[in-house]
């Protein structure tokens, strides 16, 4: 499984979202592209957050049915359901949310595996250093194969 902690890794995330495009289409769901760079900006304030997030009740009870999902080598489905609080909705601008997702991600991997992830995940609980730069990278590789890149 790739790790967003791993150099070679965190520069084929950065490669690939420099393909991404004002006009890049998707493939599958609803959102646009500058939304789903918004989704996946807010996604990386999950582990980068100095405080813990409240433990959603849906969480408790069925997120860890789905945990190990997060940072199998099988891709995730198409139009899997999404937390509300990470629905974007609203129209945003490519150039801006794109550029708010390089600096979170660069943080990301920066910091480093023994400084992200302090507190449990909201909806999926607590994850390894490891399981954190997995899921990362691969909810980010669902998103961009969900634009073509």
């Amino acid at each position: 499984m790739q790790n967003l902690f791993e150099t070679h890794v965190y520069n084929e995330v950065l490669e690939r979202m420099e393909k991404l495009s004002h006009h890049s289409e998707r493939n599958w769901g609803k959102m646009e592209v500058a939304q789903m760079l918004a989704h996946c900006k807010a996604a990386f304030t999950v582990p980068l957050s100095e405080k813990p997030m409240k433990r959603s009740v849906l969480g408790i009870l069925v997120g860890w049915a789905v945990k190990s999902q997060l940072y199998s080598d099988k891709p995730w489905r198409h139009n899997l359901p999404t937390a509300p609080n990470f629905v974007i909705k609203d129209k945003r601008s490519f150039d801006i949310e794109k550029g708010a997702l390089q600096e979170l991600i660069h943080s990301f991997y920066k910091k480093g595996p023994e400084k992200v992830g302090l507190y449990p995940h909201p909806m999926f609980g607590s994850f390894t250093k490891e399981q954190w730069g997995c899921s990362m990278y691969k909810h980010l590789d669902h998103h961009f194969r969900q634009f073509g890149v």
